[in-house]
């Protein structure tokens, strides 16, 4: 009779044990989660602006504050990076231990270590037409491989339930995030026309992606079944997206002027309004973003 239940005490140890490793080893909150998910979703556009700032430096545009601009974002892109994969008090990020989500996280430290080649390069002098290339080329699977660790939290999110993030709130965190990579994105796009590397090329994806800013930023106010969003009916985060809104129209006006010429020279006035607007635009969007992280309880 012992002998039985010995036997069913180890069985039903090992049951136990295999079931709590399939847990997650610590229960995530959903304000967590809300960190997780903004700060995840904001390393896609320091991908963006260190491509950017990079871009101005090469135009000449600024150089001395935006090479202080550049070490600063990609300090914060390494950190943050580091922070996702271990955790950091400072930024209140926990590390997810979750196996799918850690190999994501890698072939981005993987890609980021390549492409950190390129920041190097141009802090060091290196403003050459080869390393605008390079920069051309390398910033799009960092920013891809970058966008699909966000939905894999998001995805995260909604498989936990319960006490985790509702799923229309990671939807909103993850596209209201996205949308300040897109304000850098599309000032990237301006400035490789403007340095000279494929322009009807990235012509054509400035204009898919001031569309998609565009469509979010409605999306967001009232709602775009195709984005999965539901809409916002918070009156303060509201009245910060008509600011975004009203900080687009101008700096859409100076876009299509940008796509709809025949050239692909970009004016020195052009260049000196998109330097000069893109900022404010992604500022205020941030601001928007924390307020929908912070409205997570």
């Amino acid at each position: 009779m012992k002998t039985i239940q010995s036997k069913l005490a180890v069985i039903f140890i090992a049951f136990f044990s295999c079931f709590c490793f399939l847990l997650p080893s610590y229960a995530i909150t959903k304000n967590e989660m809300g960190i997780v998910i903004n700060l995840s979703g904001k390393q896609r556009m320091l991908t963006q602006k260190m491509s950017k700032e990079m871009l101005l430096i090469a135009k000449g545009v600024d150089e001395a504050q935006n090479k202080e601009n550049l070490g600063k974002t990609a300090a914060l892109f390494d950190k943050t990076l580091k922070g996702l994969i271990h955790g950091d008090e400072d930024l209140k990020l926990v590390g997810i231990e979750d196996a799918k989500i850690v190999g994501q996280l890698e072939r981005v430290a993987m890609l980021w270590g390549k492409f950190k080649k390129n920041v190097d390069s141009v802090l060091s002098g290196d403003t050459s037409k080869g390393i605008s290339e390079k920069i051309a080329k390398e910033n799009l699977p960092l920013l891809k491989n970058m966008n699909r660790a966000v939905k894999m939290y998001e995805d995260y999110a909604k498989k936990l339930g319960g006490e985790s993030l509702d799923a229309r709130m990671a939807v909103t965190l993850n596209l209201s995030g996205k949308q300040r990579m897109l304000t850098q994105k599309m000032t990237k796009e301006v400035l490789l026309v403007a340095n000279g590397i494929d322009p009807d090329k990235n012509k054509s994806e400035l204009k898919k992606t001031t569309e998609l800013f565009g469509r979010t930023l409605k999306g967001l106010l009232d709602g775009d079944d195709g984005l999965r969003l539901t809409g916002t009916k918070d009156l303060v985060i509201r009245d910060q997206l008509k600011l975004v809104a009203e900080l687009w129209e101008e700096y859409k006006y100076v876009l299509n002027e940008i796509m709809s010429s025949e050239s692909s020279v970009v004016s020195e006035e052009y260049l000196v309004k998109v330097a000069k607007i893109n900022l404010p635009l992604l500022r205020e969007m941030n601001k928007a973003v924390k307020m929908y992280e912070e409205s997570v309880k």
